[in-house]
């Protein structure tokens, strides 16, 4: 069974409105314009059996308005690129709603970058310049300084000593560390506002119109990352030629490039995966 649940539109139990997610249709549509994020703990016991049990955190939190990190289960609602109301969906606290810990994600960043650098720099060592072995002069009576090849670092077109050398600035991290950034980052957004689940990412055509047409309805964003478990052709072709939206897939989502949109997107299906994933226990 899967981590992720699906719930209908309207659910028994006590729950605590935080504030409004921040992209709404400017068409005015009365779903986003009502859209809220459910912080609430939800317990088999306060959830009136609305969800199925093993979807629910076991250990009762009490909600405060505007706190995260408690691990509570957040209930979110579901649309698509036309903003039809889609039902709401059921995301685990154990992974967006954690402590926020900026040191984490900055570690987490930095092995990022650090393992993707190609290392290819490389210079000449005194063996590998092309130049003659000749000795330039004389060792004695010409009064400059002694020198023994035109090889030599201080010569122009010489040697560099001490230079860098192909390598890898890989460096290990443990995958403990490296899970708990993806889920910190998962939690940043969703306090934020800016995590959306939509049903499906399927489009008409391979138009780029038409994702310019679905995002210009959405306000205070930069940038938006797609992510869903198969990346539909269509949506690849219609937005490849856009700078502001960019897609991946769930195999692929990273801490570095949630960081770089401020607007997260993701498909149930991408949802389910991602929770799978930091489910899935670590091979020592």
């Amino acid at each position: 069974m899967s981590a992720v649940g699906d719930v209908g539109n309207s659910s028994s139990g006590d729950v605590l409105f935080c504030e409004e997610l921040s992209p709404i249709s400017k068409a005015g549509s009365s779903f986003l314009a009502n859209r809220r994020l459910l912080t609430s703990i939800s317990t088999p016991e306060s959830s009136g059996g609305a969800f199925s049990s093993n979807l629910l955190s076991a250990k009762p939190v009490v909600a405060s308005e505007g706190t995260t990190g408690l691990c509570q289960d957040l209930v979110i609602p579901v649309t698509n690129f036309h903003y039809e109301d889609k039902g709401f969906t059921v995301l685990p606290g154990d992974v967006f709603d954690v402590p926020i810990r900026k040191d984490i994600v900055h570690r987490v960043v930095l092995w990022q970058l650090a393992k993707r650098q190609q290392g290819t720099h490389s210079t000449k060592t005194t063996i590998e310049v092309s130049a003659t072995g000749r000795k330039p002069w004389n060792q004695k009576g010409t009064g400059r300084a002694r020198q023994g090849s035109l090889r030599s670092p201080q010569f122009r077109g010489g040697s560099t000593m001490h230079g860098p050398k192909p390598r890898s600035h890989a460096f290990k991290l443990n995958k403990k560390v490296r899970r708990l950034g993806l889920k910190i980052a998962l939690t940043a957004r969703a306090a934020e506002g800016k995590l959306l689940v939509f049903d499906d990412f399927e489009v008409p055509t391979n138009k780029t119109k038409n994702i310019v047409n679905y995002v210009q309805q959405m306000e205070n964003f930069k940038k938006l990352l797609l992510v869903d478990g198969i990346l539909p052709e269509k949506l690849k072709l219609a937005t490849q030629n856009l700078h502001y939206v960019n897609v991946l897939p769930a195999v692929g989502l990273n801490v570095y490039s949630i960081l770089q949109h401020d607007t997260l997107v993701m498909s149930r299906a991408a949802v389910n995966e991602i929770v799978e994933r930091m489910h899935t226990p670590i091979k020592r």
